[in-house]
């Protein structure tokens, strides 16, 4: 199982410091720092959150054959809040949702993140996988290893940690007082967008997320502070699709070259 570690992130990284210089997509109230060597050991899911793998057929049934592009990324008029229409033209067609052949040990219902190739696997049985595109961790913001989604939120509020607010001097102005502290609420200005997956190692955050964005033609590139961003609609998709507990691997440099997917 592969170690949690995070490189590179900044230069006056930890000597004491704490995880929350690491984070730029924080989406909880501040906490007391916690020491690095919280993540000496890969993340275990704890047993009552095992989750149990379900399959909504019409979710796959839209992917059969030639997918209507046009129409998974739409604008959604069920949401609280706008999902705008995504221009699938505007991408890479290995960025667009779909079903693949790929190889894994993790289990179905699981995710892996290929961050070097920019694209997600929520895994299925029988050797299949939905893939889809995101947007990784700049120079300096990647990480790699092994956690699990202790919950996951719809439209949530976003907080960012300070170190984050430090390097955006515009990002102030635009705060306010919400209920656990400095942030931005849920909604269309909110850059965590539509739906945010927790990742947590060892019953502790590790203030990294799976979440929508604000940006969907970023998605393909490394533009994150460490945090892996989808297109809206891909989001939501997977929000559907994953359950709490789920383990999430992120792939390492070179781990990637075995993860072999094809249409």
């Amino acid at each position: 199982m592969t170690i949690f570690t995070r490189r590179r992130v900044l230069h006056t990284l930890f000597q004491g410091a704490a995880l929350t210089t690491l984070a730029a997509c924080t989406t909880t109230a501040p906490r007391p720092p916690v020491p690095p060597t919280a993540f000496a050991h890969a993340g275990r899911v704890p047993p009552a959150l095992e989750p149990v793998f379900e399959v909504d057929p019409m979710l796959d049934e839209v992917l059969r054959g030639d997918p209507d592009y046009v129409r998974l990324y739409a604008p959604i008029h069920t949401e609280p809040f706008p999902v705008h229409a995504v221009d699938p033209l505007r991408f890479d067609p290995k960025f667009l949702r779909q079903r693949v052949r790929y190889s894994t040990d993790m289990p179905p219902g699981s995710i892996v993140v290929d961050p070097a190739a920019h694209l997600l696997y929520f895994i299925q049985t029988d050797g299949w996988a939905v893939r889809y595109g995101v947007g990784t961790g700049k120079a300096g913001f990647t990480w790699s290893g092994e956690a699990y989604i202790k919950f996951k939120r719809e439209w949530p509020d976003w907080y960012p940690a300070p170190e984050y607010v430090a390097r955006h001097p515009e990002l102030p102005a635009k705060l306010q007082q919400l209920q656990s502290g400095m942030g931005i609420a849920g909604g269309p200005r909110n850059p965590i967008g539509a739906r945010g997956l927790y990742l947590w190692q060892d019953n502790v955050d590790t203030l990294f997320r799976i979440h929508g964005t604000l940006e969907p033609y970023s998605i393909g590139t490394s533009v994150s502070s460490g945090c892996i961003r989808m297109i809206n609609q891909d989001a939501i998709d997977l929000y559907k699709r994953v359950q709490e507990g789920a383990r999430v691997r992120v792939l390492g440099p070179g781990e990637g070259v075995q993860a072999i997917a094809s249409i």
